[in-house]
């Protein structure tokens, strides 16, 4: 069973489309010990990082994020959360990730909203995908490339399109929105 965790963010629905699409059973839910039972975790999200993390840190789900021991995968909001801080709000976020998100500078149409491909990519959620493919963003917002960066995009600057900490990953796009690029990203993460 996969967990999808519950935080008031949109996009959580589309994800547990996805993975039904892809033969896989999945919960919506904010309940400790279902997450921790899951096989797998999803932590998805658009939306604003303070009120999320405010609604994280109100039911313990903070430290229930950080001490699963399973594969976990962050997506665009849930990328960002999991990094030590966001300029959104001035938000203090998980610290998963020894990284800072930042916001584009005006050089630019912001947010980053379409479909890009990436600079480079490495690692096993990365299996049979090509730095040419594309996939589908929509942020404002970026993470640092930093030593966990697995995937590089360049929009205005470079930023980490994905990340990984041991058993945390985590993309700024949207593999459920990205085709069958995306759905391959899925099933190399459901496959972990």
């Amino acid at each position: 069973m996969i967990a999808i965790i519950k935080y008031n963010a949109g996009n959580i629905l589309s994800v547990h489309n996805a993975l039904s699409r892809l033969g896989y059973e999945s919960v919506i839910t904010d309940d400790a010990d279902t997450i921790y039972a899951a096989d797998k975790v999803i932590l998805p999200g658009v939306g604003e990082a303070r009120s999320a993390m405010k609604y994280l840190d109100e039911r313990g789900l903070d430290k229930v994020i950080s001490s699963v021991n399973k594969p976990f995968l962050g997506i665009c909001l849930g990328l960002q959360l999991m990094c030590n801080s966001t300029e959104e709000g001035n938000t203090k976020c998980l610290g998963i990730f020894n990284t800072n998100v930042k916001l584009f500078p005006p050089k630019d149409k912001v947010p980053h909203m379409g479909w890009n491909n990436f600079v480079s990519l490495k690692g096993d959620l990365f299996k049979d995908i090509n730095a040419a493919d594309d996939v589908y963003y929509v942020h404002s917002y970026y993470a640092e490339q930093c030593k966990e960066t697995i995937a590089t995009c360049s929009y205005i600057q470079p930023f980490s399109a994905a990340l990984q900490n041991n058993n945390f990953y985590a993309t700024q796009f949207h593999p459920e929105k990205s085709a069958m690029v995306g759905e391959q990203i899925l099933k190399n993460f459901l496959e972990l």
